[in-house]
């Protein structure tokens, strides 16, 4: 077995034994993605040198006797839309290909302070706009367990980079499924926490109520080991939630019992492929025999999610990409008439089709004549989706659905109908709009294809989360499924 191949845990325990060195792991996953990137095309920017020159340092430490925190020597995967300091940043998008920050973004300094090692920087859908990671500026990302298939968007390059092992763990920004999608078409962990837990400083806006950082991995463990070294509270971002991080890896318990879960019947109807309900029945069921309590339960106004939710998000990100006028930085259009004309070119040429749409939609629902009609009517509704979480958790503690509705779907299949692509988040969107925690973890195969089983829980309650999907993981062994490439 190859180095590339461990877990975040496997690769820690070998390190304390000093049975290899961190420049190895490093240097095994580098070799990795030099010989099948071309194929899957993870990465935008490959930290080759910078990543070997920590490691050697961290080597250091490890002979000088120094601590080894769970995360040392463990290569990540960080999705482009993460600023990282004199390291490109672009959210693969043309209107920010030269841009560098001048500085990291909080999660970035956490991963530092963990002494992890950034690989590299991932690509992803236009500023995390789209379900496919088709709608880069630059290229498009593959499915590592079929090649003519997408990996999901919008971070899909970090989670066909965790499935392909051209990294151990990942980074990725979840404003509507942008985690959990992925790591669903790519048969890994992915999770989105509770909105407030996870710094969003440095991370480059697409709509800011919505928008959060989370984890991928190739099991349960590794996801608590990173949920515990990027969670807390930042005062640089106002969004911040004070609270006590506990230690997630205590929650890696294989025990259900007496777990109260609900099944939303609105995520099992129409839009859902038969064979993935049918898996997720499955799942229902090996949940009920491992002694949780199991049943039907309704969330009736999340069939308004995803118009709420597409009247929310482009409002926001009309607001946050005001800021990309070729004035202070990024791309600036040149053979301009005037500061007008400059404004006009630089935004036409540097955005993407898709960006361009979801601005001018969100302009529209901002507009003086629309604002009550689409926007304050999209707020009153996501009040209404989160009443109905509210009620569900006075009586489970978790609920559970399908993550992704249809089976990965090949590469230009959707990309010029937008309405049926927005669809693909279908079981995702509701608790992006209600701020709650929720991950997607392997459910098995259809078709050769991975299935993503989504768990969701209250506000700040990943702890039970992990424990439930840790606890089904280690008695069905889907994550060890694994693409061959």
């Amino acid at each position: 077995m190859e180095l590339f191949q461990h877990t975040a845990n496997q690769l820690h325990k070998m390190l304390i034994n000093k049975e290899v060195t961190c420049e190895e792991i490093i240097q095994s996953v580098l070799n990795r993605v030099e010989k099948v990137d071309e194929n899957i095309c993870s990465y935008i920017t490959v930290t080759r040198d910078s990543a070997l020159e920590k490691a050697r340092e961290i080597d250091k430490k490890i002979i000088n006797g120094d601590e080894i925190p769970p995360l040392t020597g463990i290569p990540v995967a960080v999705k482009d839309n993460m600023c990282t300091e004199n390291i490109r940043t672009t959210c693969s998008s043309n209107i920010l290909h030269n841009y560098i920050p001048p500085y990291n973004a909080t999660v970035v300094e956490r991963l530092n302070d963990n002494n992890a090692v950034m690989i590299g920087k991932t690509n992803m859908d236009e500023f995390a706009m789209g379900s496919s990671c088709e709608n880069s500026g630059f290229f498009s990302t593959r499915n590592p367990w079929a090649q003519e298939r997408v990996p999901g968007g919008s971070s899909g390059g970090s989670a066909a980079a965790v499935a392909a092992d051209e990294a151990v763990l990942g980074l990725g920004s979840d404003t509507g499924g942008s985690v959990r999608l992925p790591a669903a078409f790519c048969g890994i962990v992915g999770m989105k926490p509770t909105y407030g837990a996870v710094s969003r400083y440095g991370l480059i806006a697409f709509a800011s109520s919505l928008d959060q950082i989370g984890p991928f991995a190739k099991d349960v463990s590794d996801c608590a080991w990173l949920l515990s070294a990027i969670c807390g509270y930042d005062p640089k971002d106002s969004t911040s939630v004070e609270y006590n991080v506990p230690d997630y890896t205590t929650f890696l318990n294989n025990n259900v019992k007496g777990f109260k879960i609900g099944i939303p019947k609105e995520f099992m109807g129409e839009g859902i492929d038969e064979k993935i309900k049918k898996a997720i029945e499955d799942s229902a069921e090996k949940m009920a025999s491992l002694g949780a309590e199991v049943e039907e339960t309704s969330l009736p106004h999340s069939e308004y999610a995803l118009a709420a939710y597409y009247l929310i998000a482009p409002a926001e990100a009309s607001s946050n990409l005001a800021r990309y006028d070729g004035v202070r930085y990024g791309y600036r259009a040149e053979d301009v008439q005037d500061v007008v004309d400059m404004f006009k070119k630089t935004r036409s040429q540097g955005f993407g089709p898709e960006v361009k749409r979801r601005i001018m939609l969100g302009t529209y629902a901002l507009s003086a004549g629309y604002y009550d009609a689409y926007y304050n009517k999209a707020l009153k509704v996501r009040t209404l989706i989160k009443q109905d979480f509210d009620k569900a958790f006075e009586k489970y503690d978790l609920l559970m659905s399908p993550t992704n509705p249809v089976l990965p779907f090949r590469r230009g299949e959707k990309i010029d109908d937008p309405l049926q692509m927005y669809l693909v988040d279908l079981c995702t969107q509701s608790v992006n709009l209600a701020g709650i925690p929720a991950i997607s973890l392997p459910a098995g195969l259809v078709e050769g294809l991975p299935v993503g089983l989504q768990l969701m829980g209250k506000p700040f309650d990943e702890g039970n989360i992990l424990q439930a999907a840790y606890t089904f993981e280690q008695n069905t062994g889907y994550y060890k499924n694994k693409p061959s490439m």
